[in-house]
C-alpha cells in the first residue's frame, strides 16, 4: 500500500480512538491494557565514572542555557505561540521508553527527557538514542530520591552525579535539572542546580498523573483537558498507560494545531 494512504488511514483511526478516549467511551488498550514491547537491545555494563562514552557518531548534546527575563523555575513556555513540551521522566522498562521514542518521532514529536542517573547506569545507551532521535536530555537527579527532603550535601551529590553521568555518556551536563519527586524545588535545591551548572530548574504547568496507573482514558482526558499555548507537560517512561496513551495524545496536539517541541525550543 502507498506509504502516504497508510499514514493517512493511520492518523484517521487514531483521530477516532481519541475522540473515543475524550468522551469517556473507551476503557484502555486491547488485550487488558498490555502494550506490546519493543524487542530490548542487549545491556551494555555501565563504565567507571570517569570513563567516556561520548565519542562516536551521534548528535551533539547540548549544554544548559539561561533565559533572560524568566524565573529560575520554569513551569510553561509562551501562551502566544503554538507549542507545548512534552517532558518524561527517565527511568524504567527501556523498551516501553524505546517505544514512546518510535512514536513520538513517528509524528514528528520532539521530547525533553529528564534522566534518572541510576537508569543512564544501568542502560547508557538510551542517552545516544534520545539524543539522536532530535529529543533532549535533562538530569533527574541520581537515585530519584526526594532531593528537597535531603540535607545539603546528599542533595547536591544526587544532582551533581546524575550531571557526571551525562558529561560522561554526552559531553553535557544536559539541558535540564528536574528535582525527583517533587513538581518545584526548595530553595535549596534551586541554590544547589545552580551551583551544578543548571541556571533554571524545569517544573510543569499539567501533571498527567500517569504514575498513579489510572488507565489510558484518563492520562488522555487529564492532559488534553489541560493542555494550552506554551503548555509543559509532565509524563514517564516507565507506565504503560502513558505508552498507550502518547498516540492518542499527539493526535490530539496535532489537531489543535500545536506543535510538540523541547522545553529549549518552547521557550527560545
Amino acid at each position: 500500500m502507498d506509504g502516504r494512504r497508510t499514514a493517512v488511514l493511520r492518523r484517521t483511526a487514531l483521530r477516532a480512538a481519541a475522540g473515543a478516549l475524550l468522551t469517556g467511551a473507551a476503557t484502555g488498550c486491547a488485550d487488558g491494557g498490555r502494550v506490546t514491547h519493543a524487542p530490548q537491545k542487549p545491556r551494555s555494563a555501565p563504565e567507571p565514572d570517569g570513563a567516556r562514552q561520548a565519542e562516536g557518531p551521534g548528535r551533539k548534546a547540548a549544554a544548559p542555557r539561561r533565559f533572560a527575563g524568566l524565573p529560575v523555575q520554569i513551569e510553561h513556555g509562551s501562551r502566544a505561540r503554538p507549542r507545548v513540551a512534552l517532558t518524561f521522566g527517565g527511568e524504567g522498562d527501556p523498551a516501553l521508553a524505546l517505544r514512546v521514542l518510535a512514536d513520538a518521532e513517528r509524528a514528528g514529536a520532539r521530547l525533553t527527557v529528564l534522566a534518572v542517573g541510576d537508569w543512564l547506569d544501568a542502560h547508557p545507551e538510551m542517552a545516544r538514542r534520545i539524543l539522536d532521535g532530535g529529543h533532549e536530555l535533562g538530569n533527574h537527579t541520581q537515585s530519584h530520591l526526594d532531593v528537597n527532603g535531603l540535607d545539603e550535601e546528599r542533595a547536591y551529590a544526587e544532582i551533581t552525579g546524575c550531571a557526571r553521568r551525562l558529561r560522561r555518556l554526552t559531553g553535557s551536563i544536559g539541558t535540564w535539572f528536574r528535582p525527583s519527586r517533587s513538581r518545584r524545588a526548595t530553595p535549596l535545591v534551586e541554590d544547589l542546580a545552580r551551583r551544578a551548572g543548571y541556571p533554571h530548574v524545569l517544573s510543569y504547568d499539567v501533571d498527567s498523573l500517569d504514575l498513579t496507573s489510572p488507565g489510558v482514558a484518563a492520562v488522555t482526558r487529564k492532559v488534553t483537558g489541560e493542555l494550552r499555548n506554551g503548555s509543559v507537560v509532565s509524563l514517564h517512561f516507565g507506565t504503560r498507560d502513558t505508552v498507550a496513551a502518547l498516540p492518542l495524545l499527539l493526535t490530539e496536539i496535532d489537531r489543535r494545531g500545536l506543535r510538540a517541541v523541547t522545553a529549549t525550543e518552547l521557550l527560545t
